[in-house]
């Protein structure tokens, strides 16, 4: 592990947030690729899975990004925790901003029950945007932190980086399944459902850079930018992921898959990073 964040040391805040988020894309087809050999998944295990994806996104709201912020902010009592309460604000509004302009439909949702402007677009493409959405916030988060660790500031570490990009790859995982298999259910071809799936999750690389460059540019906003990403991943997580799990009779599942996934980011970030 210690040659791989001194490989990533190497590359440049860029080329490193690059290559960790199309890991994490990768994470996402790997995923969706389940559904060539299978055409359904079980419901208990399915909303277990996304239970999981909500606690990662948490513990990584808060040890990979939140934490950080504060750590780095200048000044003592309110003003220290200004700049991250600040950044959490405006990054929970964006993605509101972007739910409530966007056509896009939650998973286990019915086609009726979509949100944003009225439109007659299909299911397929409601669903691949609903979790598009909300892989803005994850690829931004490890552009961020690399942007961060590479300007040298306290919070922001390489090795933190790496921890994030690998926890937010391992909940990808379910989440390219998540979009691929209901529309396998379908009747959508395989390969298509796999198309869908791997594509919800091609705007991390583009949001990886994009934060990686922001941050290296304007260093003064690392505190704002990295709770920005806590505050959208948050977001995300209250408004769709747990109401995707309590459309079932295994909520205790989906929320013990929640407890795991803490545990599991939690662990990273605090070994690795």
């Amino acid at each position: 592990m210690e040659n791989l964040i001194a490989w990533f040391e190497g590359l440049g805040p860029v080329m490193s947030a690059l290559l960790a988020t199309l890991f994490t894309w990768a994470m996402t087809a790997a995923g969706a690729a389940l559904v060539f050999p299978f055409k359904s998944v079980n419901r208990r295990l399915f909303d277990g899975m996304l239970g999981f994806t909500g606690g990662v996104m948490v513990a990584a709201s808060f040890w990979s990004l939140l934490a950080p912020a504060i750590d780095m902010t200048g000044g003592e009592g309110f003003a220290k925790v200004g700049p991250p309460a600040i950044g959490f604000a405006l990054g929970a509004l964006f993605i509101y901003a972007l739910d409530k302009l966007t056509p896009h439909l939650h998973i286990n949702f019915k086609k009726e029950e979509a949100e944003g402007p009225a439109t007659d677009w299909h299911r397929t493409t409601l669903l691949v945007l609903a979790i598009t959405l909300h892989n803005i916030p994850e690829g931004l988060a490890v552009g961020v932190l690399f942007g961060g660790a590479a300007l040298g500031l306290d919070g922001a570490t390489t090795a933190g980086a790496v921890a994030l990009a690998i926890g937010i790859g391992i909940q990808n995982f379910p989440e390219g399944l998540s979009v691929s298999m209901p529309l396998r259910r379908e009747g959508v071809s395989r390969s298509k459902a796999w198309w869908y799936g791997q594509l919800s999750a091609i705007v991390e690389p583009v949001a990886g850079v994009v934060g990686a460059l922001a941050v290296i540019t304007m260093r003064p906003i690392l505190p704002y930018a990295l709770a920005f990403a806590a505050g959208a991943m948050i977001y995300v997580v209250v408004e769709e992921v747990i109401p995707e799990t309590q459309r079932d009779k295994y909520t205790d599942v989906a929320t013990l898959g929640f407890i795991g996934g803490f545990i599991v980011m939690m662990s990273l970030d605090v070994g690795l990073g």
